[in-house]
């Protein structure tokens, strides 16, 4: 788990909102504090969906709903003259990404094995950061993927134009 901090907020705050820049990434939770608090739960909601369309892999990929999908949704919450006193997003790295991202860990690993390759935005009215974070669907003692996976967003970040200190 390594935090990133936001050096250049307003740069960050463009890309992650008013970009595609974070759209390989699914929203599994969402809370913003302006003049209300608002929370969105990322779960995709089964009830909504007939059982063609929740069959249907085109529809309903995944679990969570895609952050191209919340992403508008965020933005008109956050935008205005004042800036929200906190915010909080907890994404998950799409599930056809973690192979590669498997690549530089231990080979024995399996992307069955992963849960979650995480990665938790905050802001707390003064700063923001990003921290790391993965979750295995059994016990696995290696910490290989950890280490490639905070190495994976260290490069994500620089190749998008992200400024940050660890």
């Amino acid at each position: 788990m390594t935090s990133f901090h936001i050096t250049e907020l307003k740069n960050f705050m463009g890309k992650l909102l008013g970009t595609d820049c974070f759209d390989s990434f699914l929203l599994e939770q969402a809370s913003v504090s302006t003049f209300a608090e608002y929370a969105i739960d990322g779960r995709i909601n089964p009830d909504f969906y007939t059982k063609e369309e929740r069959e249907d892999p085109q529809i309903c990929p995944y679990d969570f709903a895609a952050w191209s999908a919340v992403r508008p949704l965020c933005f008109e919450i956050i935008k205005g003259k004042r800036s929200p006193s906190r915010f909080k997003f907890v994404l998950h790295l799409k599930p056809e990404y973690i192979p590669g991202v498997l690549k530089g860990a231990d080979p024995s690993l399996t992307a069955d094995q992963v849960r979650a390759l995480v990665l938790t935005v905050k802001y707390d009215g003064n700063e923001a950061c990003a921290v790391t974070g993965t979750a295995f669907s059994t016990f696995v003692m290696d910490k290989t993927l950890d280490a490639q996976w905070d190495k994976t967003m260290r490069q994500f970040l620089t190749r998008k134009g992200i400024a940050f200190r660890e």
